[in-house]
């Protein structure tokens, strides 16, 4: 990335109220770099642009920005927990069974009645997690 994007990264970290690092831009490099990847693909990434990180670092870091909804955690299931910085919508994702390539996928304009929970049960509803799953082009040969 360039010297403007680790601007923007070092803003986006102090507005959380977190320390700008080294290891934190370089994480967040990484998931906006690749994004869906796995905590052990970021780690690979980070290590390429820094030389040496801890997994647990790396693991650490994730937590951080999970938490400070600058990075958003998602895990399909039988997949590893994954990363992205596109965060601060409702979308969903479409997952092939045969690769685990992810692709984001937008939220239904109009009517959604599987989106529409038939009793809240007092619940304040803000948000629907929808993975979409099928097989990718390549995949399907």
């Amino acid at each position: 990335m360039n010297d403007s994007n680790a601007v923007d990264l070092a803003v986006k970290l102090r507005d959380q109220g977190l320390q700008v690092t080294a290891q934190r831009i370089a994480v967040m490099e990484a998931v906006a770099g690749n994004p869906h990847a796995a905590a052990e693909d970021i780690t690979e990434a980070v290590r390429i642009k820094l030389g040496s990180i801890s997994r647990q670092a790396v693991y650490d870091t994730l937590g951080v920005f999970v938490e400070k909804n600058l990075v958003r955690r998602i895990q399909p299931a039988g997949s590893v927990a994954r990363y992205e910085d596109r965060v601060g919508d409702n979308h969903h994702h479409l997952v092939c069974r045969g690769c685990d390539l992810m692709y984001d996928i937008d939220c239904a304009v109009g009517a959604t009645p599987c989106l529409t929970a038939n009793d809240d049960h007092g619940f304040l509803i803000d948000e629907a997690e929808v993975v979409h799953w099928g097989r990718c082009p390549t995949c399907q040969t």
